[in-house]
């Protein structure tokens, strides 16, 4: 399969927020974005900004560090919002369920090279790093599923 990428600065943690949220308005069950980055990057910020923008109520969205995993009810599937570092052994994966959750909910997971070879092929990976000033991220989308190409392009008007 053909891999697929396309850039986006942003220069502060709101235009982080609103290409999150431009992202999340097309996802649907059965989509897993992989959100790759070191420490501090912003992808806490980037997934709280996204399923905010989902929740048909407000309602306090922490990060899953000690948790590993955080579900939501959206009006339409369950997001599922998992963050992986703490995993010793991808055994865990299975037993989280996360492997359901990839087929029946929208899944955000950080640290996805916990995963090893049980990510999904068809997942959208979103690279936060850090540039310059702790405001600015590069962010890189990256896909071989085509049916991101449209989504991809769409959130990054």
């Amino acid at each position: 399969m053909t891999q697929h990428s396309a850039a986006f600065t942003s220069t502060s943690p709101d235009e982080t927020a609103r290409l999150a949220i431009r992202l999340g308005a097309g996802l649907r069950a059965g989509d897993t974005l992989l959100l790759e980055g070191k420490i501090g990057a912003g992808k806490s910020h980037f997934a709280r900004a996204l399923i905010l923008s989902r929740l048909a109520e407000p309602e306090d969205v922490p990060s899953p560090t000690f948790t590993i995993v955080q579900a939501y009810d959206l009006p339409d599937c369950e997001l599922w919002h998992a963050d992986l570092y703490r995993l010793g052994d991808p055994d865990q994966i299975v037993e989280l369920g996360l492997l359901d959750a990839f087929q029946n909910a929208i899944c955000l997971i950080e640290w996805p090279d916990r995963l090893d070879d049980l990510a999904p092929p068809e997942a959208l990976t979103v690279r936060l790093e850090n540039l310059d000033t702790s405001d600015r991220r590069d962010i890189t989308l990256s896909w071989t599923n085509p049916a991101w190409s449209d989504r991809v392009a769409e959130a990054l008007v």
